[in-house]
């Protein structure tokens, strides 16, 4: 078909169908965001729904082919309201503000305090500086150190994302041990649903859709585990083509080293999301240069020269970190982190048959150094009896985790020496030394009868004295590095603890095992079960696998080291899974220390114990032990301290020699801004008009009371009734979604488990009750099979409340607004919405208007002023029709101009705020692009132009752009005849 559009305002070389301008196609109204003219198909029109049943879906049209009709705001019919309080048109135009997108030049937090969650100022000021004016696009490392709430500032940052019509498309990364977890807080606390996508939910996906179809576009917010999806070979090409608008990576330190298969998937995904959250307790190595080259993926020009950038004034809008002694965190506090108590070093002296291994291993493979060179055979008898002396340091960590570790690591090292030169002296010496030490580890039983090792008798000690046992409620979490160990430990400790016989298997009743070689499924299933208060889960043995992310602190406040890395930074990891926000018990922590009486052995207090002293101090002066030794990850700190004993240093010397001194002014500056407080005591909140007060239980009140009066229970099977407990109170809603078809489908984006575990589709439970919200949280942690809360606490963004402002907005015709009558209206005001938006079709400024005095002299007011003037509220009754209907229709067209000329007004005054940003990010651009270029070529140099072509494309794209969308949502004006009675 022809196209029949028809602009009155179109200009020469203007199209027709500028972003902004509202269209009509196939019986449903669309928002232009982007033409593209002269097609074989005519201009290829992208537009987003307006109408109910495509709000929101993204589509694209061609003039030659689709029937396009532009709408104009002149074209509106005015119509008169006659419910019941003027009810109908209050929650239109409430609908309208709360669909409307905040716009780019609304910096204020406009949900901060909406959520489930104490409003903790620190926790929103991730949020205030990724919206700030500092900011191009949201975008930002949260690197709070461990157990700050990292997930809800997180949180916090994608509900004012979706406030804005930027949160549409969301794909949150985690390591998989936390994938569930980061899904439930996203949920409970915010209403963001998140699809888990495990290894066996994308794989679920597949089989459902088309073969070809991309899996990460049939759910529009999803949560995958890193493990799943740094399979680039596998879904690279769906990668490609998809756009997000908001991507999280957690735990993104990982993203630091070059060619690996997490930094590729980072560099898919960061040119194709609007926002890039990533967050890390841990985000610098040490290196300037892997530092700068992580926050390339927030800027990829923010950073000139990667050897020498200052971190406030070229990284201070990408970056923010925090410890729990910085005042403001400190401050706020209070009794939602119970201070940590000190460590207790428990020294268990080694039994017998572990001396002779000491001894063994202080003779032959780890020999004190010599202290005389005149003897070079007596110096040959005191080397090590390997050729590989990392791997005798190897020896020794495995046997202070256990022997049952011990023999593992004899065995894995006999079958690679088999493969080697069986003539070989120095092999035939190892392997005779290694068949030795076998023996030893043999003689020592592995049922875990008392006096076999003293490291495990001082831990049945431990967790009697903590109460751990049959008919106790009380918790314990003991960490160990070994597979092998946590394995052993997980079938003889029971049994010593009055459990009968078990395996640490999913059906187990008092313990649980975690290690890397679980499945991400498996490990889920394993957090859950510990997390949750009626479980009879007692016990969970895990490795490091839990260090980084995962919560433990839900039940349990007793955390014992059975053996301790090398590495004050996985020591700090292991602590912050009890330590952490949330945990209103001290902090209670361990360590096994294994002791030798053997002359120059080298046993837990060796290393041990001075690197757990070491983490206290750090952890009581700075809040965070990471920058103690100079070395940012775990893996490199553990390699450089073994590195150090090798050549016969020591412990002390290689934690006061940190490297990178040179360094130590930029690393203070850098984590220096943990102090550091933004410009507002709190961050500014946004100025939304709102005819409920911003009150959401009132407007959803309402809306269910025009929607469903009198029929609730026939259609939705609604009723408000009192908490089950009846004597604790609380009211919720109960709604049977099966019976709304459209809020079942929207329901669907929900977690999979949450529906099926709650048995949503039938019944779902929804309050406004924040104290009953957060006993039903609590009452989930409680309980025996399920984290998932029964009732759903209701925030502004939660799918219910979307629905219902989705149905109150089809309440009048297209293109027809309603007339409100009342006695306080002096003169016709017309109530007008502006919006001008990017070439991105994001609104850049958003303005509500009245608009009176026409036709002579008009002006222009706020539309809450002139509504509260009016009075319009639950309580102005309907006392008569409007004056003059058809006078009102012929003075629309004098108050849309009226309102598109202060429109421009507001636009000109915005496009002079953010020329100066916008002309500072050009002159970044424009060095960053000269000064990369000089001595490089092919591959580097592409994508260096690349990348300068597209932050230059970004940056035309911010600007306000095409004709403004120009609405007549409403007149106000007296009534027909006078009132008697205006209120009741």
């Amino acid at each position: 078909m022809a196209d029949q559009g028809n602009a009155r305002t179109q200009g020469e070389g203007e199209t027709r169908y500028p972003p902004g301008a509202q269209i009509l196609v196939r019986d449903e109204e669309w928002l232009v965001k982007q033409v593209k003219p002269a097609t074989p198909d005519g201009d290829l029109i992208e537009a987003v729904g307006v109408s109910e049943f495509v709000r929101d879906e993204e589509a694209v049209f061609f003039t030659r082919i689709d029937q396009v009709d532009l709408l104009d705001p002149e074209d509106t019919r005015l119509v008169p309201d006659t419910s019941s309080y003027f009810r109908r048109s209050r929650l239109f135009l409430e609908a309208v503000l709360r669909k409307t997108p905040l716009p780019q030049a609304e910096r204020g937090l406009a949900l901060a305090d909406g959520f489930l969650l104490d409003p903790l100022v620190y926790q929103q000021r991730p949020a205030e500086l990724a919206l700030s004016m500092r900011n191009l696009q949201p975008r930002i490392l949260i690197a709070d150190v461990v157990g700050l709430g990292k997930t809800l500032e997180i949180g916090l940052l994608l509900a004012e994302l979706v406030r804005r019509g930027r949160g549409e498309r969301i794909l949150v990364v985690t390591p998989q041990a936390v994938l569930e977890q980061f899904q439930r807080e996203l949920w409970t606390r915010f209403s963001i649903p998140l699809v888990r996508l495990d290894s066996l939910g994308i794989q679920r996906i597949q089989r459902e859709i088309p073969a070809g179809r991309n899996p990460f576009t049939h759910y529009k917010r999803v949560i995958i585990s890193v493990d799943t999806l740094k399979n680039i070979g596998q879904y690279r090409h769906h990668l490609e083509r998809i756009e997000w608008d908001a991507v999280v990576i957690d735990e993104s330190h990982n993203l630091i080293n070059p060619g690996s298969q997490r930094r590729a998937l980072a560099d898919i995904l960061a040119p194709r999301t609007d926002a890039l959250v990533l967050a890390s307790a841990t985000p610098h190595n040490g290196d300037k240069r892997s530092f700068a080259d992580l926050i390339s993926l927030l800027d990829p020009a923010a950073i000139v020269n990667p050897d020498h950038y200052d971190p406030e004034k070229d990284l201070g809008h990408l970056f923010i970190r925090r410890t729990k002694i910085s005042p403001e965190v400190r401050d706020e506090l209070g009794e939602e982190w119970a201070d940590r108590g000190p460590t207790r070093s428990l020294h268990c002296r080694a039994t017998d048959a572990e001396e002779r291994i000491f001894a063994e291993l202080t003779e032959h493979w780890l020999p004190a150094a010599s202290t005389s060179v005149a003897f070079g055979t007596a110096d040959q008898e005191r080397r090590s009896v390997s050729t590989d002396r990392l791997f005798s340091f190897n020896l020794l960590k495995t046997f202070l985790s256990s022997h049952v570790a011990l023999k593992e690591t004899i065995v894995t090292r006999e079958k690679t020496l088999a493969k080697r030169d069986g003539e070989d002296p120095a092999v035939v010496r190892e392997r005779q030394a290694l068949a030795r030490l076998r023996a030893l580890t043999e003689s020592i039983g592995d049922g875990g009868a008392p006096g076999d090792s003293a490291k495990l008798d001082k831990l049945v000690e431990q967790l009697k004295e903590i109460g751990v046992g049959p008919g106790s409620d009380k918790r314990a979490v003991v960490f160990s590095e070994r597979v092998q160990t946590l394995k052993w430990l997980a079938k003889v400790v029971p049994p010593r603890l009055g459990f009968p016989p078990q395996e640490a298997t999913e059906k187990a009743t008092a313990v649980r095992l975690m290690h890397g070689g679980l499945s991400d499924d498996e490990q889920q299933k394993v957090i859950i079960a510990f997390g949750l208060a009626e479980n009879p889960v007692r016990l969970l043995f895990t490795g490091d696998v839990a260090s980084e992310g995962v919560n433990l602190h839900s039940q349990c406040h007793d955390l014992v080291h059975y053996d301790i890395p090398w590495s004050l930074i996985r020591i700090e990891q292991r602590n912050g899974r009890i330590d952490r926000y949330g945990q209103h018990h001290e902090p209670r922590f361990r360590a096994l220390i294994l002791t030798s009486a053997t002359p120059g052995a080298k046993d837990d207090r060796t290393v041990a114990e001075k690197l757990l002293q070491r983490e206290e101090e750090a952890h009581k002066l700075n809040g965070t032990a990471e920058a103690e030794t100079g070395y940012y990850r775990a893996e490199e700190e553990e390699r450089r301290l073994i590195r150090e004993l090798v050549e016969g240093g020591t412990v002390e010397n290689f934690l006061d020699t940190a490297p990178g001194a040179e360094d130590d002014g930029f690393l203070a500056d850098l984590f220096g801004q943990v102090d550091a407080v933004t410009e507002h005591e709190v961050p500014a909140r946004a100025e939304v008009p709102s005819l409920f007060g911003g009150d959401t239980a009132k407007f959803v009140d309402a809306a269910l009371s025009e929607l469903y009066e009198d029929r609730a229970e026939d259609l939705i099977g609604l009723s408000r009734a009192k908490d089950l407990k009846t004597e604790r109170g609380g009211e919720y809603l109960a709604l049977s979604p099966a019976k709304a078809p459209d809020l079942l489908h929207r329901l669907k984006a929900l977690p999979p488990s949450y529906l099926k575990e709650q048995g949503v589709a039938e019944r779902m439970l929804v309050t406004f009750d924040r104290a009953l919200a957060r006993r039903k949280l609590k009452d989930a942690q409680n309980s025996r099979d399920t984290n998932w809360p029964e009732v759903s606490f209701l925030t502004d963004i939660h799918p219910m409340v979307e629905w219902l402002t989705d149905k109150v907005l089809v309440q009048f015709g297209r293109q027809e607004a309603p007339v409100i009558a009342s006695p306080y209206v002096r003169h016709p005001t017309f109530l007008v919405q502006g919006i001008y938006s990017n070439a991105l079709g994001r609104p850049t400024v958003v303005r509500w208007m009245a608009v009176t005095g026409l036709p002579s002299t008009p002006l222009v007011g706020s539309l809450s002023a002139a509504l509260e003037a009016a009075r319009v509220g639950p309580r102005l009754a309907v006392t008569g029709g409007p004056r003059d209907i058809e006078g009102l229709n012929s003075l629309v067209p004098a108050a849309v101009s009226v309102a598109r000329d202060h429109l421009e007004r507001s636009r000109k005054a915005w496009d002079d705020l953010i020329e100066e940003p916008l002309a500072e990010y050009r002159k970044q651009l424009t060095v960053w692009h000269q000064d990369s270029l000089p001595g490089v070529s092919g591959r580097r140099r592409r994508q260096i132009e690349e990348t300068a072509r597209k932050q230059s494309d970004l940056l035309s794209q911010l600007q306000t752009t095409g004709r403004p969308l120009l609405r007549v949502l409403a007149v106000l004006d007296k009534p027909a005849r006078p009132a008697t009675h205006a209120e009741n």
